[in-house]
C-alpha cells in the first residue's frame, strides 16, 4: 500500500497533471484532493463506492472551508498589488501562506487516507474521478476527467 500523500506528489508532478487538476479546480469548482484521492483509491485496487465518495466529500468540503479557502484567498490577496507592506514583503508573507495552504491540503489528503475504506475490487479510475467529482458538486468535464485517469495510469 502506498501513502496518498506521496502518491499526490508523484501524480500532481507528472506532466500535464498540475494544469489539468488546476482547471478543474478553478473553472469547474472542483477540489484538488479529493480528486488525487479518488486516482489514489483506484490505484490501490479499491472499487468505486459512493458513500465512500460522499463521506470523503463532506470531509473535503468541511476542511477546505475551514482551513484551505480562507488560507488560499489571503494567498490570492497578498498577490495584487495593494495590499499590507512593501511588495517585497507581500511575497515574503505569500510564500509563508502558500506553504500554509500545502501543508492544509497534505492533512486534508492524511484524513482523507484514515477514512478510506478497504474494500478492494475492480479499480476503475474513471469511475472513482465521476463519483468524487459528483460528490464534491459543480461541474467536472468526463473529458477532463478521462485525461486525468490517463495522466495518471501513465
Amino acid at each position: 500500500m502506498t501513502a496518498l500523500w506521496p502518491y499526490a506528489l508523484t501524480i500532481y508532478d507528472r506532466p500535464g497533471v498540475q494544469p489539468l487538476l488546476l482547471a478543474l479546480q478553478e473553472a469547474h469548482g472542483q477540489c484538488v484532493p479529493l480528486l488525487l484521492w479518488a486516482l489514489w483509491m483506484s490505484a490501490e485496487g479499491r472499487s468505486a463506492e459512493p458513500g465512500a465518495a460522499a463521506q470523503a466529500a463532506e470531509m473535503a468540503r468541511a476542511w477546505q472551508d475551514a482551513a484551505i479557502a480562507p488560507l488560499r484567498a489571503l494567498r490570492r490577496q497578498l498577490k495584487g498589488p495593494a495590499g499590507p507592506g512593501s511588495p517585497a514583503r507581500r511575497q515574503q508573507l505569500r510564500g509563508g501562506v502558500q506553504a500554509l495552504e500545502l501543508e492544509a491540503e497534505r492533512l486534508l489528503l492524511e484524513m482523507l487516507e484514515e477514512a478510506s475504506p478497504d474494500a478492494l475490487g475492480a479499480a476503475d479510475p474513471q469511475a472513482w474521478l465521476a463519483l468524487a467529482a459528483a460528490s464534491w458538486g459543480g461541474e467536472a468535464p468526463t473529458d477532463k476527467l478521462d485525461q486525468l485517469a490517463a495522466l495518471a495510469a501513465s
